[in-house]
């Protein structure tokens, strides 16, 4: 006790007498000031709660919006952490986002979790690993699961027309001529059917820019080949080549649909902001079932969430339930209990506001919106930790058909591995909007292994996704492991191998995918060291 008092005495000023020590915390409020904040300290004394470094003082700054302790990061990988939190500050300063949460994992096991900002600016409610956002178009990986699932139990014929399980969608025609629209079609944007985009003139405008600024690309790429190969070439005039397929180049870039000006064109769509809401997944293809089809199916590519919402038709009649009802009882299945719909009338707990920036620059709440016309496309609700679930169910299923020497018994994944490596590879004549080192596969953005150069950069195997919704802004993205068979045959190690970065952002036009990336790459460095 005398050892008590006389911390109390140093700290909040001079203490009279024993009596005065016996009464804290059971009289009426100290003033403010110095005593004051000694007696808190003096209650944490007795209480044997350690004060944080840093808050000494009453006017010391405190941690962004709460002044909470954060727990030591995990053991091995520190230095990732703290590099990879100064990054995803930075990139909240610059866009002014009140609010995002990481949360990454390693070889299965979650290594860290954070919330920076607020999930509710006007009520002071900071974002924490629990708070659940809008993960907008990851939605669309959520449906794929369930797609692979029903075609695994025979359910689901991924090429067979998909009147066979949706006749309410009528059949079509490009050019006079009849075409099929399959399921494989569907999930790899390949059906031809509209986007929020109405107008086929200007789709096709944009699709014709987008194809010349590629092929300019690629004439600078093979330019570039054959200076290597002839060195007979004048150097000049490669030189000058060079630099006016770039200024082209970057002059038309601007059409293509992986720029921000696409995305900022596509908030501006009404459709966008739909508040009606519709009973069932049948009733809203009354929104594009009887619009012309902009190209032939399988012909080009053309990111559509619409075509989602004729998936998710798809998948209730095949499973011979409800849609919604189908996603909750799988998540139930992965584990992904914070995984929900985006109902505005329902109560959920940890859900964060959305926002968005007005005509000023200035943060505004995000207009009312009702998502039960894209359930499949950008209609789900998650938390980072049930991401990190759903991203490493994916990968242990990829990975457990390599372990087959292993000591331990391993359980079969949700999915066959076979499953997933159809799932996971490129399909032809598909662009990836938001990486363009990848291509579109099956509801996901893959990135294949690739090195051009001895010495220089070497482009690693990764899987991703991102979202844009009014208010959000979201990505998934999986690193695998590259795996060898001594590793394997070594029986001292299990699936799944490899990080998985989720970030949700409470603000669309947040693009993250590249932050995810370098992310994703300081902690495979951390857990190579």
């Amino acid at each position: 006790m005398y050892c008590l008092a006389r911390a109390l005495r140093r700290v909040a000023g001079p203490v009279r007498g024993q009596q005065r020590l016996q009464r804290l915390g059971s009289g009426p409020c100290p003033p403010r000031g110095a005593g004051a904040w000694g007696w808190g300290v003096g209650l944490g004394l007795a209480l044997g709660v350690k004060v944080a470094a840093g808050c000494e003082q009453e006017g010391a700054p405190r941690r962004e919006a709460a002044g909470e302790v954060k727990p030591p990061p995990p053991r091995g990988f520190a230095r990732a952490i703290e590099s990879s939190r100064d990054l995803l500050q930075r990139i909240k300063d610059e866009v002014g986002a009140p609010g995002i949460v990481i949360g990454v994992s390693v070889d299965g096991k979650e290594v860290w979790s954070e919330g920076l900002g607020y999930a509710d600016v006007e009520n002071r409610v900071i974002c924490k690993p629990e708070t659940i956002m809008r993960i907008a178009s990851i939605s669309k990986c959520l449906t794929m699961m369930a797609v692979a699932k029903l075609w695994e139990e025979g359910k689901l014929d991924l090429d067979a027309p998909v009147q066979k399980y949706v006749p309410e969608f009528p059949e079509k025609e490009y050019e006079g001529e009849k075409v099929t629209i399959t399921t494989r079609l569907l999930v790899s944007h390949l059906s031809g059917i509209r986007h929020y985009e109405k107008d086929i003139t200007k789709v096709k405008e944009q699709k014709e820019k987008a194809n010349k600024a590629l092929k300019l690309i690629q004439d600078v790429k093979k330019s570039n080949q054959e200076k290597e190969l002839k060195e007979k070439e004048d150097k000049d005039t490669e030189k000058n080549h060079f630099a006016k397929a770039k200024s082209e180049q970057d002059g038309e870039a601007k059409g293509r649909n992986l720029k921000p000006v696409k995305k900022t064109k596509e908030f501006e769509h009404e459709e966008y902001y739909l508040k009606e809401k519709f009973e069932n997944v049948i009733d809203s293809l009354k929104l594009f079932k009887n619009d012309p089809l902009f190209f032939k199916p399988g012909s080009q590519f053309l990111y559509s969430t619409y075509g989602f919402t004729l998936l998710s038709a798809v998948v209730e009649r095949a499973s011979g339930c409800k849609f919604t009802d189908y996603m909750l009882k799988m998540f139930h299945d992965l584990n992904m209990l914070a995984t929900v719909l985006d109902d505005n009338e329902s109560m959920i707990y940890n859900r964060a506001r959305c926002y968005v920036c007005n005509k000023k620059g200035r943060l505004v709440n995000a207009p009312y919106v009702d998502n039960s016309y894209k359930w499949a496309g950008g209609g789900f609700l998650s938390s980072a930790g049930d991401l990190l679930k759903f991203g490493n169910a994916l990968l242990y299923s990829y990975q457990v058909g390599q372990f087959k020497n292993s000591a331990n018994k391993l359980l079969p994944g949700y999915l066959k591995p076979d499953t997933i490596t159809m799932m996971w590879t490129p399909v032809p004549n598909t662009e990836a909007s938001w990486d363009k080192d990848g291509k579109y596969a099956m509801g996901w953005v893959v990135v294949e292994k690739q090195q051009e150069y001895g010495f220089c950069r070497q482009q690693r195997h990764y899987i991703s996704h991102t979202g844009g919704a009014v208010g959000a802004s979201s990505v998934l993205l999986i690193l695998p492991e590259e795996l060898d068979s001594e590793v394997i045959n070594s029986g001292l190690v299990t699936p799944p191998r490899g990080v998985v970065v989720n970030i949700i952002c409470n603000m669309q036009s947040v693009s993250l995918n590249s932050t995810a990336l370098k992310i994703a790459k300081e902690f495979d460095k951390d857990k190579l060291a």
